[in-house]
């Protein structure tokens, strides 16, 4: 009997499509799913640098649309358990020749979240940029945001795609360029025990703000939910391309190979025996595929990471549950491709099988 290898080798043409179309779908999904996992990673992990606990807006819909009163830190602040309170104002503004880039204002107490490597923090009237921007741009020495010039007084690098992507200044300034106060309130506490008792209180203190566990607001932010959401429709319609390509690849496959079926079910060998055959046949390139795709899928993400066009702000993310994930569904796009025309080919009667390969 031919083993799965030979057979493989025997049908290379037919092979190297099913491999194709096995490889293109499942690095879909694993990109598809790196970045919108990298996007929730990155703007995650801003809010819970030195945040415990973030108040915003009640009822708005994205942070960017937060404006909250500045003032309410003092009292914040003076609650028991808080151990610092910083502020930050969202927003994004295009710098020539830039579209689009992130602005962030910030109080003077989160300024040592960003690490230096040239220059100085921004006083009033500065900025200071972000690695990538700063790279993209030159090294310039000033920059103009809503009609204002404003200097550069340094440069950071960060860890998060979307700062270091983007441009860092005081929140009275940011407050000018966006006409707003503040957009989130971060804090730190000295006991995240007592995290409830200290929401419950901000709470009280005005009924238009909202605070929430940094944990809990990402969980909920719908912002979040809406890129999940789409990431998992795209991923499910690149799963469901992968199989109607297997189907369609398997089912030529059978067809050629029906003469070779119908006599191994004269010598007696059950249907049994012919569906595992082609499954295994399936699984051996589905396993190839994923290990191919995965490669090809770290390559690119390394070269949209550094790709000056993207500025930081796409940042993928492949872990060890990601790539688990996608090797179940690797298999399981191989199996359910490969059962209809294998079931297919089992149940033909042998002497049919046999006459048709051979014309």
């Amino acid at each position: 009997m031919i083993t799965p290898i030979k057979a493989l080798r025997k049908n290379r043409f037919k092979t190297a499509l099913i491999f194709i179309s096995m490889s293109v779908s499942i690095a879909a999904i694993f990109l598809i799913s790196a970045i919108s996992g990298g996007v929730v990673s990155m703007y995650s992990s801003m809010l819970k640098t030195d945040g415990d606990i973030i108040v915003t807006q009640k009822g708005i819909a994205d942070t960017f649309f937060s404006d909250i009163n500045r003032s309410v830190t003092v009292t914040i602040s003076k609650i028991e358990g808080v151990k610092e309170v910083s502020g930050l104002i969202l927003g994004a503004a295009p710098v020539d020749p830039l579209p689009i880039v992130g602005i962030y204002g910030v109080s003077e107490n989160r300024f040592k979240s960003y690490s230096l490597i040239q220059g100085a923090y921004p006083a009033a009237g500065e900025v200071m940029l972000g690695s990538k921007i700063y790279e993209t741009l030159k090294h310039p020495e000033t920059i103009s945001l809503s009609k204002k010039e404003f200097r550069v007084s340094g440069a950071f690098k960060s860890r998060i795609g979307f700062e270091d992507g983007g441009v860092v200044m005081g929140m009275d300034d940011a407050g000018e360029v966006f006409h707003k106060s503040a957009s989130i309130f971060l804090l730190s506490l000295n006991d995240l025990s007592k995290s409830d008792a200290i929401i419950a209180e901000i709470n009280r203190i005005n009924p238009e703000m909202e605070a929430k566990t940094t944990d809990g607001f990402i969980d909920s932010y719908n912002q979040f939910k809406i890129i999940k959401t789409s990431s998992d429709v795209i991923g499910a319609m690149a799963f469901l391309m992968g199989i109607l390509g297997i189907v369609s690849m398997m089912s030529m496959v059978v067809n050629d190979r029906k003469g070779e079926f119908g006599i191994m079910r004269s010598i007696g060998l059950s249907s049994t025996t012919i569906i595992l055959k082609l499954l295994s046949e399936t699984l051996i390139i589905a396993v190839i595929a994923y290990t191919v795709a995965l490669g090809a899928s770290l390559g690119i993400l390394e070269l949209i990471e550094h790709a000056d066009k993207f500025q930081g702000y796409i940042n993928g993310e492949i872990t060890v549950t990601l790539m688990i994930n996608v090797f179940m569904v690797s298999v399981s796009m191989a199996l359910v491709g490969t059962l209809l025309p294998a079931i297919y080919a089992s149940r033909i009667d042998p002497m049919s099988l046999i006459q048709r390969g051979g014309a």
